[in-house]
């Protein structure tokens, strides 16, 4: 499925199959809009789905890894041997989301997007556009017909994950380096400040966050991302993993298929994708503030308003799979609830 067709297969919500999700909540015998934002987000869901009928049972997090020539500026903690070896354990089942996915009932699905290196894993899906991205300190990421490449993967993937018969998905990422692209990216779709939207990734001194901000100045000033095409950015200072979850978003939308959006670089993909498709906004299933400092920005740009403030920042898809276990609790009221005729309770009434 091309980029462009994708984009033109993005409908607006089945806003029918909405009213009448909104009609069964109130017709459930609590308290009008009792869960809040949880109603609004199932209610949401049934129109990304076409259906009032909602079910969340089978579950996965789509994980893409890729690594980022950046690292070569010393504007991370960690090596690229990291980013090969947490991809494998996203296979085996060892890498921190997986317990976390695992306790959810979700299976994880990595993706190599871009490891520097070969990856093993029976679970791994190997869509390796390259082996890393270049440095964008010396040169631009990746050529335009690469980013493309990428978010056709990602787009690819969402399909996948649908044939496959799953009902939601959350997004993840990994790859070191990351959090470096994504500052790039947010600084160059808003026009933010780099010292703004940029934050110490997975523990750098400050020495080390003072030469990120810098590695990121100097390659936005030096390749002249532009603001309004969003391949443009991603190929000048992006990531094959931020390529790769922009098509998730979009390739989701376009099959029907519920996203959760995770925390700063999976916003920062849905931000590409909404930059390419505004429709993508109303798709979009927030879940967690993130710590980073752009957060706060990317919520703000893409209008949406997450429930959990846990204060996380470990990336993974981690925060996008705890939604799931506050879905699944409103999904089986939503599903099973008694209703006000059941309970011989006189319905609430919406007060004026």
């Amino acid at each position: 499925m091309t980029l462009e067709q994708t984009i033109k297969d993005i409908l607006p919500l089945d806003y029918e199959s909405m009213a009448r999700a909104k009609v069964h909540w109130d017709s459930l015998a609590k308290p009008l809009n009792g869960l809040g934002d949880l109603e609004k987000l199932l209610i949401r869901i049934a129109g990304i789905r076409r259906s009032s009928s909602i079910d969340l049972r089978r579950k996965c997090v789509v994980v893409m890894c890729a690594d980022n020539g950046v690292v070569a500026e010393g504007i991370s903690q960690s090596g690229q041997d990291v980013t090969k070896i947490i991809t494998e354990n996203l296979s085996n089942g060892t890498s921190t989301v997986c317990h976390m996915a695992r306790a959810a009932g979700a299976d994880v699905l990595p993706v190599d997007m871009g490891v520097a290196s070969e990856v093993q894993g029976e679970r791994i899906l190997h869509r390796k556009i390259a082996y890393g991205t270049q440095n964008i300190a010396k040169e631009p990421a990746m050529t335009r017909a690469q980013a493309i490449r990428a978010i056709e993967a990602g787009i690819e993937t969402a399909y996948l994950c649908r044939m496959q018969g799953y009902d939601i998905i959350a997004t993840g990422e990994m790859g070191i380096g990351n959090t470096t692209t994504t500052s790039a990216v947010i600084a160059a779709l808003l026009r933010a400040p780099v010292e703004l939207v940029t934050g110490r990734g997975s523990g750098l001194t400050t020495a080390g966050l003072e030469r990120k901000i810098k590695v990121i100045t100097d390659a936005i000033a030096r390749w002249k991302p532009d603001q309004h095409d969003p391949v443009d950015i991603l190929a000048k200072v992006g990531g094959f993993d931020i390529c790769g979850l922009t098509g998730l978003f979009l390739g989701s939308a376009a099959c029907g298929l519920p996203a959760i959006v995770d925390g700063v670089i999976s916003g920062t993909a849905a931000l590409c994708a909404a930059r390419m498709c505004p429709t993508i906004r109303d798709y979009l299933i927030p879940s967690h503030h993130t710590a980073e400092p752009a957060g706060a920005l990317l919520e703000q740009a893409l209008d949406i308003k997450p429930v959990i403030d846990a204060h996380m920042a470990l990336g993974e898809g981690t925060g996008a799979v705890l939604m799931f276990g506050l879905l699944d609790a409103a999904a089986s009221l939503y599903c099973n609830g008694n209703t006000f005729d059941d309970s011989n309770i006189e319905a609430y009434q919406p007060l004026s």
